[in-house]
């Protein structure tokens, strides 16, 4: 990563990424890792923003993308120039759309699924997407799945922003009313102007900068050579030199589900990710670093965000049975002995990743947000995945994170049934505006004298052990 920006990065993480150490003081356990680095208290740095992407860690990662203002879950809100009324959705979807909103709020957001620069589907409230209606013409919101008939262009005016939109019969939409909103405008030139009742004022209201968002944006094979240089060149091995020197003993690494189907992941998502994941765990061996893998981005995702590689803000992670066996599938792949070749010495170089010196823990999912993830759904998947790594090693600890938006002690009593498990509770200074006045010296400070409450809550006799995942 270049030192200063690492820098940076370890300054925060020093702060609150420390496995127990905040803790220790009103439960005195310590861990003893799958390595030979004997019994301590970890202090790891998050190794973001590197094989998951975060737009906002590194924003320029996007800037090749033509239309990058539009890429998937993009929400826009259409003002009719003619109407001066917004599209709604009405009822929030499953049934027409309309043009007399006098404001835009949830049934006026429309969010992007990207196509290609150009051509996207519109998904509404209610989740269904915009198409025509069975004669052609009528726009409605009724398909629970986009196809031909669901597929616009968005023709974008280069000097504003205002917006036609063709309709897969080849006409515009246009506002023929408060209440008809059809497919049906074929004058193909326009001077975008106030009497052009199929020009429409677009208004962005807020973007996804995630691994679907870039790789699905480039198309895989344009996305391919950026993520992987960026996986060769974000981290690297002086990276790791660096975190050892300076006090940290872990590094946690965020992956995404495709990383199991490595190199041939599902469409848009990249190859590649693998062989760094690979290459940070001889690392770490190297510099005596223990290596958490944080399931970072589940399938269907759990949480909604960019970084949990949602496509346009659902979550439909733990929904179904099949959703959490393949979940587990990607647990037992990285957790398995098995061998995928020797190298010339002969060595554990490619086996995932029980039986690496350097595996400290195996996080098993990132931040599930409550209340679609389940605590029902959320503690069958974590008896499921615990199993699944004790299949493999038992050294490794395992660790399991606390629902967004829930009570932070819901899950004691359950992750203290099981050996060698971890809490994992985030408390986050980063996003909230009351500590981006404070000095560096005042934020230790709140850290120290304020946060250790909130570890006192969920550090109980007989207890999971406690990680500050993030801060």
């Amino acid at each position: 990563m270049g030192g200063k920006y690492l820098s940076q990065w370890l300054l925060l993480m020093l702060i609150c990424s420390c496995l127990v150490s905040l803790s220790s003081c009103r439960r005195p356990a310590r861990l003893l890792s799958s390595s030979s680095m004997g019994s301590l208290n970890v202090k790891a740095v998050n190794l973001g923003g590197w094989l998951v992407t975060e737009g906002w860690i590194f924003p320029s990662l996007f800037d090749g993308i033509v239309n990058k203002d539009m890429l998937d879950g993009t929400q826009i809100q259409l003002k009719s120039v003619t109407q001066q009324m917004y599209l709604s959705a009405e009822t929030g979807g499953g049934t027409i759309i309309v043009a007399n909103r006098t404001s835009a709020s949830g049934w006026e957001t429309f969010k992007l699924w990207r196509i290609n620069e150009s051509t996207f589907n519109f998904r509404v409230f209610n989740w269904q997407f915009v198409g025509l209606s069975s004669d052609g013409n009528q726009v409605v919101a009724t398909a629970a799945s986009p196809g031909k008939t669901e597929t616009f262009q968005i023709v974008r005016n280069l000097t504003a922003s205002r917006v036609r939109i063709r309709a897969p019969n080849g006409s515009f939409l246009q506002a023929k009313t408060a209440v008809s909103v059809t497919a049906d405008y074929t004058e193909e030139s326009t001077s975008w102007g106030d009497d052009d009742p199929s020009v429409f004022e677009m208004t962005m209201v807020g973007q996804l900068q995630g691994e679907f968002q870039i790789t699905n944006g480039y198309g895989t094979e344009a996305a391919t050579p950026i993520l992987r240089n960026h996986w060769s060149t974000y981290i690297v091995e002086d990276d790791f030199r660096f975190i050892a020197n300076n006090g940290l003993n872990a590094v946690r690494i965020p992956v995404g589900w495709w990383i199991a189907s490595d190199p041939n992941p599902p469409k848009p998502f990249v190859g590649g990710s693998l062989q760094a994941l690979d290459n940070a765990f001889t690392w770490a061996e190297k510099y005596n670093l223990g290596v958490i893998v944080d399931l970072h981005a589940a399938p269907g995702s759990q949480n909604g965000y960019e970084h949990s590689a949602s496509r346009d803000g659902s979550q439909e992670w733990g929904t179904t049975d099949e959703n959490i066996a393949q979940t587990i599938n990607v647990i037992d792949f990285l957790a398995s002995s098995s061998f995928y070749g020797f190298d010339k010495q002969q060595s554990f170089s490619n086996c995932r990743y029980a039986k690496r010196s350097g595996l400290l823990a195996i996080e098993l999912i990132n931040e599930p947000l409550a209340p679609k993830a389940t605590l029902d759904s959320l503690k069958k998947y974590y008896q499921a995945g615990y199993n699944v790594v004790r299949k493999y090693t038992s050294n490794a600890y395992v660790i399991m994170s606390n629902r967004l938006s829930a009570s932070s002690t819901e899950l004691l009593q359950f992750a203290s049934g099981f050996q060698k498990s971890v809490l994992d509770v985030h408390y986050y200074n980063l996003f909230s505006s009351e500590f981006t006045t404070m000095t560096v010296q005042q934020n230790i400070d709140y850290v120290n004298n304020n946060r250790s409450t909130d570890i006192s809550t969920v550090s109980i006799a007989n207890g999971p052990l406690v990680f500050v995942g993030k801060s």
